[in-house]
């Protein structure tokens, strides 16, 4: 299994709506909830933010290597499928 590492923004709608995604993943596969998670708020945590290239929130990485980042205009489904994903590579990675 690998840790994740999801950026996001206080306020964001999307990371809101990323939020809501991922808890809803978990009850849909309980094992989604064993995967680390290492949950950076860009604005707290600035040098570590800057070390990671993306433009927008929420951000998922796994190591260094960018595995989504939410796009304006993306719907809940968007959002929620690319989330699943990533969890998915997580857990078999």
């Amino acid at each position: 299994m690998k840790k994740i590492t999801w950026f996001h923004l206080n306020g964001c709608p999307y990371c809101a709506k990323g939020e809501k995604a991922f808890e809803e993943l978990k009850k849909e596969k309980p094992e989604y909830g064993r995967i680390e998670i290492d949950y950076i708020e860009e604005n707290e945590h600035p040098e570590i933010s800057s070390a990671y290239d993306y433009q927008a929130n929420p951000c998922l990485f796994i190591g260094k290597d960018k595995r989504y980042e939410a796009h304006f205009g993306q719907s809940y489904e968007e959002i929620k499928e690319n989330i699943r994903r990533v969890l998915e590579e997580a857990l078999n990675g």
